[in-house]
């Protein structure tokens, strides 16, 4: 039997430099490192994908508690780029839907002050481009929604036997969960993971088995508790 422990990163940077820890980010995750190295916690590969955040959260968990083995970066399990996203579609949103167009440059006008509340929420122009992106309304330079969905089925597919721990992002976290449960709608388990939290699955027989969701025993601080 495998078990598969997910670590979605810990609270990352503003709109404008997202793929960063915030302080807050660091904490959370040093939290984590140090809540492990507390449990019997066995792990015979821990991987994280290529992204600063993802990356940088490896590093603090190692760093909180090093039996850990040293991260091994695998792109394969980097979030979906939202930037590429919005620069492939909003403009083409914008032109045929006036609300979106509307909602987008608010959003733009809110992001350019890093202390307003904007840069921790979804807005209603995310959801719109997500909505665009996933439902392939128009051509785009990102990667599809279809080739993100694959690349991340293909490598929770190929993760060996053993304990494996990844720290990872998300809609990746997400669409594991979806896999295993053979649920629809991924964003909903999306928008409920908190920055640092674990999710943890047992591989039987070569099948998932969702064993906990959205765990955070070393947030027992309700402030410390963060989604974006």
């Amino acid at each position: 039997m495998s078990t598969l422990t997910f670590v979605r990163h810990g609270q990352a940077g503003s709109r404008h430099v997202y793929d960063t820890l915030s302080p807050l980010g660091r904490e959370q995750a040093s939290r984590l490192g140090a809540y492990l190295a507390t449990q019997d916690h066995p792990c015979d590969l821990f991987l994280t994908g290529a992204l600063e955040r993802q990356q940088q959260t490896a590093q603090l968990l190692h760093a909180g508690c090093p039996s850990l083995p040293p991260p091994t970066v695998l792109p394969a399990w980097n979030e979906f780029d939202l930037d590429a996203v919005y620069r492939s579609l909003a403009p083409q949103l914008a032109a045929v839907d006036p609300t979106f167009a509307a909602a987008y440059e608010q959003l733009r006008a809110e992001s350019a002050d890093p202390l307003n509340p904007v840069h921790r929420r979804w807005t209603a122009a995310d959801i719109a481009v997500i909505h665009a992106w996933v439902d392939g309304r128009f051509p785009s330079e990102a990667e599809t929604w279809e080739a993100f969905c694959h690349r991340i089925r293909q490598a929770f597919a190929a993760l060996p036997d053993g304990h494996i721990l990844i720290s990872t992002s998300a809609t990746p976290i997400a669409l594991c969960v979806t896999f295993a449960i053979e649920a629809p709608n991924p964003f909903r388990f999306a928008g409920a993971l908190l920055n640092s939290s674990l999710t943890t699955f047992r591989r039987h027989h070569g099948q998932p088995h969702l064993q906990t969701f959205n765990s955070t025993p070393h947030l027992p601080d309700p402030g410390w508790r963060t989604h974006r």
